[in-house]
């Protein structure tokens, strides 16, 4: 049951969400020397919860709605689901039991953060709710519109919420370089989600999935992922001028690296095959990004 728990709700990718959660609590350790190790674990298990069951809420609404039929029977198209519900390995019911039980201990997490920190942490966590469910769900749709809304609503869900709220748990204030440090992470996560519509934006498209790589071609489309990746990165220097990340943290600049030579492989038109190698990119230079910053905050706050 573990196994296939794993499996149906993505849970190899969490490190996306528990990485600016970590990142916005030593904030709160290296500026203003405040760090509640139960509070941390309790955020930590609060926003894993609510990602993982943004995960499934999305593969049950695009089910329904047709997307992921619709790649799994496009030729060359590559599913991004869990395919739990495609092969039918788990009914309905099990699906959205397991679903339904993640967001309620988000809930509970969330109301007793709340209870000890304030009620402004109830804001971050119903917002970071609002967006999870509705990113593929009717009426709103986000994922679905083409208008670059989806992107903004993972770099809120990715960075500036839990980044911010995370900050918000510990110190009960905000503060502006939270936000600051919420970019480059928040930015290479909104990255990944992008890149992963050229996986099967074809199949996207003809179950009327206006992702933006559908609206722009992929040519356009591309040189905004690339565009994508320059802001992270440039979003990462301004932290480190802005005082809200030491200097030594620019050694994640070289995160950029990998990911740079795989643009440098793709040619104007490429098969959906051809943009694995920039999905699995993305997600590495998320996480050692994410996790150099983590390790230059811890060296930061010793050294104080």
């Amino acid at each position: 049951m573990l196994k296939s728990f794993l499996k149906a709700s993505r849970f190899r990718v969490i490190p996306v969400m528990l990485i600016p959660v970590a990142l916005g609590a030593l904030g709160a350790y290296v500026w203003k020397g405040e760090f509640h190790p139960w509070l941390f674990m309790l955020t930590l298990v609060g926003a894993g919860a609510a990602h993982l069951f943004s995960n499934m809420v999305n593969d049950l609404w695009d089910f329904k709605n047709g997307t992921d039929m619709a790649a799994k029977g496009t030729e060359g198209a590559i599913s991004t689901n869990s395919g739990f519900l495609t092969n039918g390995t788990w009914s309905i019911g099990k699906f959205k039991g397991v679903t339904w039980l993640l967001f309620a201990i988000a809930a509970v997490s969330g109301v007793a953060l709340s209870l000890v920190s304030g009620w402004p942490v109830l804001i971050y966590g119903l917002a970071g709710a609002f967006i999870a469910y509705f990113y593929v769900a009717p009426p709103i749709r986000f994922g679905y519109r083409g208008r670059g809304y989806s992107e903004i609503a993972i770099l809120l869900s990715f960075g500036v919420l839990p980044v911010a709220g995370s900050y918000y748990v510990q110190a009960s204030e905000l503060d502006y370089r939270a936000l600051l440090l919420s970019l480059p992470i928040g930015l290479l996560t909104t990255l990944i989600l992008f890149n992963h519509h050229f996986l099967h934006w074809e199949a996207d498209r003809q179950a009327g999935k206006k992702t933006l790589v559908v609206v722009w071609g992929e040519q356009r489309a591309l040189r905004f992922s690339r565009m994508l990746m320059i802001l992270a990165y440039a979003a990462l220097i301004l932290c480190v001028a802005a005082g809200a990340l030491p200097i030594y943290a620019l050694l994640a600049l070289l995160t950029v690296i990998p990911i740079y030579l795989v643009y440098g492989r793709l040619g104007s038109h490429n098969p959906s095959v051809a943009y694995l190698p920039l999905m699995g990119a993305s997600l590495k230079a998320t996480v050692r990004c994410g996790a150099i910053l983590i390790v230059a905050l811890i060296v930061q706050g010793s050294l104080h």
